[in-house]
């Protein structure tokens, strides 16, 4: 008994396969090629679906039988089995484990060798290839149809498309028909609601034969095709086909849109301060409210509270509410605890040059030193490969020798690799940190709501809670030096408050070796920390937390 076939032909809608044999032609050919060649036909699948993405319901069913039961697949060409690098692949794969035996196309050689398989992986390409290049020249084609001032696609209702000259011209008929539905919806005396009843009553319905819903309406309504331009992808653009409303018309249709419709609400104010605070008796987050108070001599005044949301199920919260101008002025004092003074930052920048520089000069010279060993290393490994092939050392010694020289040789280029990235990789942040910590001061005082808000969002780890109108930061500093860097530059400040340090600069304020940690891999000397200090302990936490 002869090797069975599964007949496969595939037919789609697009474009590309516009002159393929139809399915009924596929199948009259590969039934005679079938007939000339012997072969026995076990079942036939037929499918109309393109094949440029995966998921072909009948091709899966093709595969799964063969997967199951083996046999072979009789095409028209390798184009109807795959146009995607995921089908060829699994053709390739299943040739490849001897579930599928072999594949026979009347347009195409192939045999189940290697060199078939090569050849049958670029049909594949080729077809997949030939998809995306037509889909690109079609695109192309999209935007130069668009330059010329045509829109692609379907006309909208009042248009019709020709196909003798490819443009789209007025509908005769219902074009005068959009013109009324324009012209009442700009009286303000109808809703959409109207207008799409009123084009039902016309003969205008929707493919089915309904009522057009009101956001069909609105989007007849706000498209700039019937003034004569046409959006296309978010942009607009002027057509070249005929307008059949004016330009004022249009407007005032818009304009009665926007009239009719929901006002939107002002994103800006009066909410500059929510998502900043919650509330400390619920936890809860804290809201504003807009007051507006009209005086007897026609004065308007307009105040900002916040308050607590006041939602939470089982607590009944009365917090009371804080002015805005009140909770800026308490955001402000905050932000003045955690900016650092300028000569401060000054003298901090001087030891950050210092020990970039001290940095750079140690892991230069390790890493010099390091290159010289692992060289000698290498030149070692060469001399013990070549006394093995010598024949002057036995396989066990050579073994032994060669692990433990290659053992070292990774250790060393893993120093090398850490210091190189990590030598300097604390500086940079540490010196940003330090520029947006002076920033701070500028930002209280200036008392812009966004920008007091935006710096608040740079202070890591910190939550402010509202009680009692007062702002309130998370967690009292309980304990020195704290882990996190910005209570450590409070925490120093408030030690050096309570120490009477009153001068620009305290000679104790870091350690005696400058910022930089120590790193065992340079060898670099052990810092020292002066014992009589009272704001040192906070600066050697930062620099710790930029090193690790």
């Amino acid at each position: 008994m002869s090797e069975k076939y599964y007949l496969y032909t595939r037919k789609s809608t697009d474009v590309e396969d516009k002159q393929v044999l139809s399915i009924e032609a596929q199948l009259v050919e590969l039934r005679e090629y079938a007939k000339h060649e012997n072969l026995h036909i076990a079942a036939e699948f037929i499918e109309k679906k393109s094949a440029k993405m995966t998921g072909r319901p009948v091709f899966g069913k093709l595969l799964a039988e063969i997967e199951k039961n083996g046999g072979n697949i009789l095409a028209w060409h390798p184009d109807r089995l795959a146009r995607n690098s995921v089908d060829g692949g699994q053709i390739i794969y299943l040739l490849d484990s001897g579930q599928l035996s072999t594949l026979k196309f009347p347009s195409f050689w192939f045999e189940n060798t290697s060199q078939g398989k090569f050849m049958l992986s670029i049909a594949f390409g080729q077809s997949k290839y030939y998809v995306d290049n037509l889909s690109e020249n079609t695109k192309r084609g999209l935007r130069q149809k668009v330059r010329r001032g045509e829109r692609p696609g379907l006309a909208p209702i009042g248009y019709i498309n020709d196909v003798r000259t490819k443009t789209v011209v007025v509908d005769n008929r219902r074009s005068p028909i959009v013109i009324e539905a324009f012209g009442l919806y700009a009286k303000g005396a109808s809703r959409l609601e109207d207008i799409a009843i009123f084009l039902a009553s016309k003969g205008i319905l929707t493919k089915s034969g309904r009522q057009f819903p009101k956001d069909k309406i609105k989007r007849i309504l706000t498209n700039p095709f019937y003034y004569g331009h046409f959006r296309y992808f978010g942009e607009v653009h002027e057509g070249k086909h005929k307008a059949i409303i004016s330009k004022k018309l249009f407007d005032e249709v818009q304009a009665t849109l926007a009239k009719r419709g929901r006002p939107q609400k002002d994103a800006t104010a009066p909410q500059v301060f929510c998502g900043l605070l919650r509330c400390a008796t619920c936890n809860l987050a804290i809201t504003a409210e807009k007051k507006v108070k009209h005086q007897k001599n026609g004065n308007v005044h307009e105040y900002v509270y916040y308050r607590c949301t006041r939602k939470h199920k089982t607590i009944q919260c009365k917090e009371p509410a804080v002015t805005e101008p009140d909770l800026s002025v308490q955001l402000s004092d905050i932000l003045h605890s955690y900016a650092m003074p300028k000569s401060w930052a000054e003298q901090l920048e001087t030891m950050l040059a210092d020990d970039e520089t001290k940095a750079n000069e140690s892991s230069g010279l390790f890493v010099a030193n390091a290159q010289i060993r692992l060289a000698s290393l290498q030149s070692k490994l060469q001399r013990l490969l070549d006394s093995y092939l010598d024949q002057d050392i036995d396989q066990p010694t050579y073994r032994a020798k060669q692990s433990e020289l290659m053992s070292e040789k990774k250790s060393l280029e893993e120093q090398v690799s850490k210091l190189t990235l990590a030598s300097n990789a604390w500086v940079e942040p540490m010196r940003r940190w330090i520029e947006t910590a002076v920033s701070l001061r500028e930002t209280a005082n200036n008392g812009n709501f966004v920008a007091i808000k935006q710096a608040f969002s740079e202070i890591d780890g910190l939550n402010l809670f509202l009680k009692t109108k007062k702002v309130q930061p998370t967690a009292a500093l309980s304990a020195f030096p704290p882990k996190n860097i910005w209570l450590a530059l409070r925490a120093t400040k408030e030690k050096a408050a309570l120490a009477g340090d009153n001068s620009d600069f305290s000679p104790f304020l870091v350690r005696m070796k400058g910022l930089e940690p120590s790193r065992p891999e340079a060898r670099a000397p052990k810092a020292r920390v002066s014992t009589n200090s009272t704001t040192s302990a906070g600066f050697i936490i930062i620099a710790k937390i930029f090193h690790e």
